[in-house]
């Protein structure tokens, strides 16, 4: 089987990048790279230095001219760094040049957050999904992880063929990737599979005609935590980008006496990989399939407005944005500021003011579910004959 490149066990320490090409992108190219420092210090590799650069236009070869680039490497050898990370996303032949540049290993915002799924992954699900993303990731870089036969042969003066000889990295690319093709559809294959499973299980939810929320939110936002509040579980929560990547439904019972299933979901990230939010589709769906969503907010993360922006533009994708919503504003505890309590009621003015980790608002949410359910429900007059009592019981 096609084994993903792992990076070198020797990687530890990072220089991270984000160009930019619009003095308006600066803000939010800012932002983007401090949230990439936090998704690299989660695979426990020191960030040693960030760059912030802006440049006049897109170039092919690196992104940025030659002369940054030199700078960008001269910056790394400084301190000494073993990968340098891009936030920006880097085509297959730019990821070459800039290996080429700085023999050094490059990867991009993509890359950490797939080794990210790798490691949290649990589930055989789960497992089959980040294996899919990794492997359609690394189809078209396969010239990458080889090229360097290619550059021995050459150096050892090459064969009798001549020019018509082909070298060894690339029939090892040919290798890789037909092994690669057919991982990736037995993954494919593997995952109808669970979808189909899925499937059957909703089915059997909506027989017992169960009422269904999804939790969802920004990653870290504190929706395991909230399940667990809300529902008595013991879902792994933790302070961690990515803690969950499999979905957890569990059956609570709201105040009036109705029941609600709640269903905790992977958390969301700025430029979220495509392919994630695809190979993911399965564990997605319940988001899309849910009746209502509760909305998950950190109150205390500087960027609360792109983070909201961010899961209503994921939940757009996946077709769930008409979806009614319960917003929660969590760890409202930990915010003491009075000017930035103001600004949070000011823009989110129906949210519920929570904290998961000590049990403030649960009760505010569990009524709000309540009302969502009650909506829903239509008064119905039916007038029986007196020798038709028998109908009264399949009301």
């Amino acid at each position: 089987m096609f084994e993903v490149r792992q990076k070198p066990d020797m990687v530890e320490r990072a220089l991270l990048v984000r160009l930019y090409f619009d003095p308006r992108e600066e803000e939010e190219s800012e932002s983007l790279l401090a949230e990439l420092g936090e998704l690299v210090r989660t695979l426990g590799i020191e960030v040693v230095e960030s760059v912030l650069a802006r440049s006049r236009e897109m170039h092919k070869k690196f992104l940025c001219g030659t002369g940054k680039a030199d700078e960008i490497v001269a910056l790394a050898k400084a301190h000494e760094c073993d990968v340098v990370v891009f936030d920006n996303a880097l085509y297959p032949s730019q990821q070459r040049e800039w290996e080429k540049l700085a023999d050094l290993c490059v990867i991009d915002r993509e890359e950490v957050i797939l080794d990210i799924f790798a490691k949290r992954a649990q589930t055989k699900e789960a497992r089959l999904q980040v294996e899919l993303a990794r492997m359609q990731y690394a189809l078209p870089r396969l010239a990458r992880m080889w090229g360097h036969l290619d550059r021995e042969g050459a150096g050892s003066g090459g064969g009798a063929g001549g020019g018509a000889s082909r070298g060894m990295g690339e029939k090892q690319i040919e290798i890789d990737r037909r092994l690669a093709h057919l991982t990736i559809d037995r993954a494919k294959r593997e995952l109808e599979a669970v979808r189909k499973q899925r499937k059957t299980q909703r089915k059997e939810r909506e027989k017992l005609e169960t009422p269904h929320a999804a939790i969802v939110g920004y990653t870290n936002a504190g929706k395991s935590t909230l399940l667990n509040q809300l529902s008595g579980a013991d879902v792994f929560a933790k302070d961690m980008l990515f803690a969950t990547l499999d979905t957890t439904t569990r059956r609570i019972e709201l105040p009036d006496g109705q029941p609600l299933l709640l269903t905790d979901t992977v958390g969301f990230v700025r430029n979220l990989p495509h392919r994630l939010v695809e190979a993911f589709k399965a564990t997605l769906e319940e988001a899309v399939l849910a009746d209502f969503l509760i909305h998950v907010l950190d109150a205390t993360a500087p960027e609360i407005h792109r983070f909201h922006d961010t899961t209503l533009e994921v939940l757009k994708e996946l077709g769930a944005e008409d979806k009614r919503v319960v917003t929660v504003l969590n760890k409202i505890d930990a915010v003491t500021d009075p000017e930035a309590l103001a600004e949070l009621r000011l823009k989110f003015p129906d949210a519920i003011h929570a904290s998961a980790r000590g049990g403030l608002g649960m009760d505010e949410i569990l009524k709000a579910c309540s009302r969502e359910l009650a909506d829903r429900v239509r008064r119905q007059h039916y007038r029986i004959p007196q020798h038709r009592a028998d109908l009264v019981s399949l009301l």
